[in-house]
Parts: structure tokens; C-alpha cells; sequence
């Protein structure tokens, strides 16, 4: 298929196995793409479906300077669709988009909408207008004013709004954290910059497992979604995935991201996450407002959500398949023995689950099994990929 215009796509935030999925759906339909981060190379700036690779400020570090050589090398690359894949990058981008000239596509809504899903403050108050379960929150908006007597009920959950904070020129990066007592909450309100100086959550810990969908809309329209299960993570007790399945979606999970993207008026790509209770009820922990880390296997199974997101954008007919390919599994290789490694060296797990696990290790169901980042055809990333793991593990 011919690629929907002739505009080039630039992709940020090259060093993300996202941003390297992305590379290569668009690359493969024919759309001239350029990659960029900010280290001298980056693993989707070694594929073959990267024309150039770009060396850019760190939106973290300098993000006055990142708006500036953007807008120099949308001008000078003649960018007619800016493709960002971290958090942020996309709301900083969001954050300038007046500046952006009226010829390059950013395919995400307008920042007022990013951060009403990306707000967990929010997003619960919207969950909860759209009929969608949540743990029970505390709202804390006056952190100064919180007091932790007043907390019952342990162990509770602390959720900062945001998992990463503009400070104008810098950003905060937050995480969640459990307190099992009322001596941990104390430190951790304490010791922390996201619950001493800014609002955060207090929730009910939802005892279970967790459950996603993947989605593509189109202004509160649904277009297409996406379900896996994780097989493995790194690290081993809870982590990114390393190998996944493709899989059905949980019907009570799936209604729930109707409900909440709908309600909610969404448009483009969106991750929805649930914590499901033993009995099956799911709690929606957060959205993720851009692409995902497992993207490729969504590609792999058949559903393209960079194609599609590239055709709706650019006004251009969407097709979006009517099933996916349930089965289909995604491994990235590496991550997989890093997490093999913690199994090995961890001295509570027993000798039969280790030996258990190097066998599951070496026998990786070759004909429904494919490598994220190791391709036959685009061979490059898996050598980049594997010189920087081997640098890393020297140092």
C-alpha cells in the first residue's frame, strides 16, 4: 500500500523499543521517516527504515532547547508528522503546539484532553462520572495539610497525579509507592518531592493481577482494540514485559475502557490498565496517553496501531482489522535473559522453579514466537541492541 501523503515522518525518542516499532510499521508502508533522540545513535536509528537519525537536546534536561531545535528541523526536514513516544516529549510538544506550523500533524488531542486521562487525580473523578469502578481515594491536594493520622486501613496505596511533573524547566519524575503501616506512610510523605510538594492519592490496595487494553480512537469513536497477557517480566516479580501473548480482551475489562475512552471523548491511541480482583471485578489503575512498550506485538498480531494512527491523522481511510491473531507471542530476548538472570541469582527462589524457568527459557515456541527487536530483514537494532548491552554489562 502506497503511503496515505508524501510528508516525512519524524519518530523522537529513538532509544524506545516503541519508537523502533513505529519506525518500522511506517517504514514498511512507505512513508520516508526520521528518527531522533538525544545520545549520538539510538536503537530505531539503526534500522534500515530510518533515512536519518538525528541528534536532539534531552526534552528532560533542556526542554526550552528541545522546542528550539524542533521547530528549526520541522522547518529545515520539511516534517509533515511528528511522532512522539514518551510521556515527555508529547506533553511538552503539546504544551508549544501553536508553535508548530499548521503543515505538521501531532496525532494526539489537545493537551487539555491529554491531561484529563493522564492526570490520575482526574481520571478518577471521570472513571467514577463514567460509571467505571476505582479504588476507594483521599484526594490530597494540600500536601502541607495532610495529616497521616487520619489514614486507616493499611496497607494504602500513595499515587501521585502525575507520573511526571513540568517544573518550566525540568521535570519531576514520580512513582507509586505502598505504605504497609502507618511508620512507612510517615517516610514516604516525608522523603518523597511528589507527596511533600505536590497533590497525590491516597487509595485502597487492590489485592490481584493486572489487565489492559490497547486502543485506537477515533473523537470518542471506537475504532479498534488490543489485549495481551504478560508471560514474563523483568523484573521477575513485576516489571516491563519481556515476553507476552497476544490475547482475548476480559469483557468486564474491555466495557470499562468503552465506558471511560468514550466518556471521556478520546482520540488517537490510548492504554487503559486495571487491577483485577480475584473475583474477576477490575479497578482502573491509569491510561497511558501514547504508545506502549509491547507495541509490536499489537503489529505482529495484526493490529498496525502506527499505520492506523498515521491514516486517521492524515484524513486518509482507516481499515481496522476485525479480529487479531490470538497466540501470536513477543519476546525481546535480552530483557528476558536480564530476568533470567534475577531468577538465578535470587537465593528465595527454590532450585525446581529456577530449573523450571531456564527450561521455559530455552524452549520459546519458535513457530508462534517472534523477537521485538531481533529481525531477520532489519538485522541492525539487534546489533545495536545487543553492542550496548554488552558495553553495560562490562561497566
Amino acid at each position: 500500500m502506497n503511503p496515505p501523503s508524501e510528508s516525512i515522518a519524524l519518530v523522537l525518542d529513538a532509544n524506545q523499543r516503541s519508537a523502533l516499532a513505529v519506525t518500522r510499521s511506517l517504514g514498511s508502508h512507505g512513508v520516508r521517516v526520521i528518527t531522533a533522540d538525544c545520545t549520538p545513535a539510538a536503537l530505531a536509528g539503526a534500522s534500515r527504515h530510518s533515512g536519518a537519525y538525528l541528534r536532539c537536546p534531552s526534552p528532560a534536561r533542556e526542554p526550552g532547547a528541545f522546542i528550539e531545535w524542533l521547530l528549526c528541523t520541522i522547518a529545515q526536514h520539511r516534517i509533515g508528522f511528528l511522532q512522539p513516544v514518551t510521556e515527555i516529549s508529547s506533553q511538552l510538544i503539546l504544551r508549544h503546539r501553536g508553535s508548530l506550523p499548521a503543515t505538521c500533524i501531532l496525532p494526539f488531542p489537545a493537551l487539555e484532553t491529554v491531561l484529563a486521562l493522564a492526570d490520575k487525580g482526574r481520571l478518577m473523578r471521570i472513571a467514577a462520572d463514567a460509571g467505571v469502578r476505582i479504588p476507594a481515594t483521599r484526594f490530597v491536594d494540600e500536601p502541607q495539610g495532610f495529616d497521616p493520622a487520619s489514614v486507616t486501613g493499611f496497607p494504602v496505596v500513595l499515587k501521585p497525579r502525575l507520573s511526571r511533573v513540568f517544573l518550566g524547566d525540568r521535570w519531576l519524575d514520580t512513582a507509586v509507592a505502598i505504605a504497609p503501616d502507618r511508620d512507612r506512610l510517615r517516610t514516604l510523605l516525608r522523603g518523597r518531592p511528589e507527596f511533600r510538594e505536590h497533590p497525590f492519592m491516597v487509595q485502597e490496595f487492590v489485592p490481584g493481577s493486572g489487565a489492559g487494553v490497547f486502543a485506537l480512537y477515533d473523537h470518542g469513536k471506537e475504532l479498534v482494540f488490543f489485549a495481551h497477557r504478560r508471560l514474563r517480566e523483568k523484573p521477575p516479580a513485576g516489571g516491563v514485559s519481556v515476553l507476552s501473548v497476544a490475547a482475548p480482551a476480559d469483557a468486564l475489562v474491555l466495557d470499562a475502557a468503552r465506558r471511560l475512552l468514550a466518556h471521556a471523548g478520546w482520540h488517537g491511541v490510548a492504554m487503559v490498565e486495571f487491577r483485577v480482583t480475584p473475583d474477576g471485578t477490575p479497578y482502573l489503575m491509569e491510561v497511558n496517553t501514547r504508545f506502549w512498550g509491547s507495541l509490536q506485538l499489537a503489529i505482529d498480531a495484526g493490529v498496525d496501531f502506527p499505520w492506523l494512527l498515521y491514516c486517521l491523522s492524515t484524513g486518509h481511510v482507516v481499515t481496522p482489522p476485525a479480529s487479531y491473531r490470538v497466540g501470536r507471542r513477543l519476546r525481546w530476548w535480552l530483557g528476558d535473559l536480564d530476568s533470567l538472570y534475577l531468577v538465578l541469582r535470587d537465593p528465595r527462589v527454590p532450585f525446581g522453579a529456577k530449573a523450571a524457568r531456564v527450561a521455559a527459557f530455552l524452549t520459546p515456541h519458535p513457530l508462534t514466537t517472534r523477537h521485538e527487536v531481533f529481525r531477520w530483514w532489519d538485522p541492525m537494532p539487534g546489533w545495536f541492541e545487543l553492542k550496548a548491552w554488552a558495553r553495560a554489562l562490562r561497566s
